[in-house]
This record gives C-alpha cells, structure tokens and sequence, in this order.
C-alpha cells in the first residue's frame, strides 16, 4: 500500500515538474496570468518556469513580421465607377501585451479595417486617379493604418495595391477610348510626317533654284570674262598688227627714199606697189562686215606717189 501511495506521488511529482517547464520558440512571445489575472510576466524566447497550477500561459504569438492577405472587394470612385480592389499588408505585434488584451481577434479587426480604409480612399479618387496615383493611395493606407493600429501595439511596415479591376462595362468603354486614342495619335502623326515630308521637299526644291541660279550665274560670269578676255586679247593683237605694219611701212619708206637716190628709174616700180597696196587695202575694206559700200578715187594713186615724192625730196634737201 505505501508502494502505491510512492508511485501516485512520484507521477504527480512528474506531472507538475513538466507543467511547471514551459519552453518558447525563437521569435514569439508569451503571456502568463496568475489565477486569472495578468501581472506583467512575460515568457522570452527558450525555457521558462511557472508555477503549476497558478500561473497560466494564455497567449504566445511570434513577434516577427507577418503577411495579411485582403481578397478582392468592391470598392465606388468618387466618380461612381465599381472597382474591385485586393491589397496586402505587411505588419507585426511589437506589444503583445495590448495585442492580446486590447482587442479580440486581432487578425480579424485588422483584416476589416484595412478594407475600411481602402474603401474609404478609393471613394475620394476618380477612376483614373486610382490608376495613376497608386503610390501615393499606398503612403496614405500605411499611414492611417498604422495610426489606427498603434492601441493594439501592432506596426504596419507595408501597403500594397495588388489589383485594381474596374467593372466588365467600364473596361469595354476605356479600351473604346484607348483605340481612339490610339488612332488619333496614329493620324497626329501621320500628319506631322507628311508635313515634314512636305517642308523637306520644298526645301529641297529651293536649294536646288538657289544653286542652279549660282550656277548659271557662275557660268554667265566666267563667259563675261572669257569675252572680255577675247577682246583684249584681239585687241592687242590688232594693236600688235598695226604696230609691225607701221614699222614694216616706215622700212619700206627708208628703203624707197634710198633707192630713188640711187636709181631714179624706180619710179615706175613705185606707182604700181603703191597702186598694188591701194588695191589692196579696198579689197579689205570692202570684206569688213560693217563696210556696205566702198568708193576708190583713181586720182588718189597719183596723189599718193607725189606725196611720197615730196618726202623723198625733203630728205636729199635735209642730206
């Protein structure tokens, strides 16, 4: 009988030894009330002790950051356009004293007030305001949410919009307004092509005027000094011709004043060059393109030689 007390002993002994060790893992918490009543003990990370039968652990949770999941909801815009939203939230339970004792069904009471507030700021905002301004919906649902959740000692690192899903109606008209967008901006710029196409053609075609105009008068200069070039250059060849000439006939002279003084009878050889030259020089006169009509004096030969005659005598009075 005393053998069988020992051993009711020992198990009890066992039983509240084990219920005595409570061993938490890293990352949470616990709490522990004492006959109901909560004390402020708190159960860390590793192998703790309680008191049997008095002290109890009524809440462990981890302490590190968790996700919530909202699923979509429907949501109207400020300009009465049904949207469906879904969102995720990024949190963690940095006072598990207020967690537990502040609020019921922590997860729960959040989950709801975050699709409060998302309800709240997608009803300040125009359909396309909600699409453009996303970030800025996210900074302001963190901001809120984390003000609200301060009580229950929790903190909200993250907001995220996932999707933002307007209605099947709403869809059908904005893709109607994108195709037109689309094809308005396709025309905008079809017509800014032929436009430049158009400029870059008239342009083209005025640069090639200016520089067939250059061209032409280039060309129209440098044939104004080819002729001018021509002229000088017959005229000083002209010139040159005249010039051999003069001296061919101031020679010839000298050398007829010496032969009438040393022959006499050369007189007659005289008249007929002279008649010769004279002969001549009409025939060219006459082949000139601005001489029409020429007249030759016969009397005119005579004249000639007695002129010559006379500066042959002047030179024998002067010798």
């Amino acid at each position: 009988m005393e053998g069988f007390y020992f051993f009711v002993l020992l198990v009890f002994g066992a039983t509240t030894l084990a219920g005595s060790v409570k061993i938490i893992n890293q990352g949470n918490e616990a709490l522990v009330e004492t006959l109901g009543k909560y004390n402020g003990k708190k159960l860390e990370p590793g192998l703790n002790f309680v008191i049997p039968f008095i002290d109890k652990v009524v809440f462990e949770q981890t302490i590190r950051e968790r996700v919530l999941d909202i699923p979509p909801q429907q949501c109207i815009t400020r300009d009465n356009v049904s949207i469906t939203v879904d969102a995720v939230v990024y949190w963690r339970i940095i006072d598990i004293e207020k967690a537990y004792y502040k609020v019921q069904n922590l997860q729960q009471a959040m989950e709801n007030l975050v699709r409060t507030q998302i309800r709240a700021e997608m009803g300040k905002l125009e359909l396309d305001e909600t699409f453009s301004a996303r970030s800025q919906i996210n900074e302001i649902l963190l901001r809120d949410l984390d003000i609200a959740t301060d009580p229950w000692g929790v903190k909200v690192t993250r907001v995220e919009l996932r999707d933002i899903i307007p209605s099947q109606a709403v869809q059908e008209s904005m893709e109607l307004q994108m195709s037109s967008e689309r094809k308005k901006r396709a025309a905008i710029l079809a017509s800014e092509g032929e436009r430049e196409a158009a400029i870059n053609t008239a342009r083209g075609k005025a640069e090639a005027q200016v520089l067939e105009a250059e061209a032409r008068k280039k060309a129209a200069i440098l044939d104004a000094e080819a002729q001018q070039q021509a002229i000088i250059l017959k005229a000083q060849a002209e010139r040159q011709q005249q010039v051999l000439k003069a001296q061919a006939t101031a020679e010839a002279l000298q050398i007829i004043t010496k032969t009438l003084k040393v022959d006499p009878s050369a007189r007659e050889a005289l008249q007929f060059l002279l008649a010769q030259n004279y002969l001549e020089m009409g025939m060219k006169i006459g082949s000139s393109d601005s001489s029409k009509v020429m007249f030759m004096d016969p009397r005119s030969i005579p004249a000639t030689f007695e002129g010559i005659r006379s500066i042959v005598a002047n030179s024998e009075k002067d010798s």
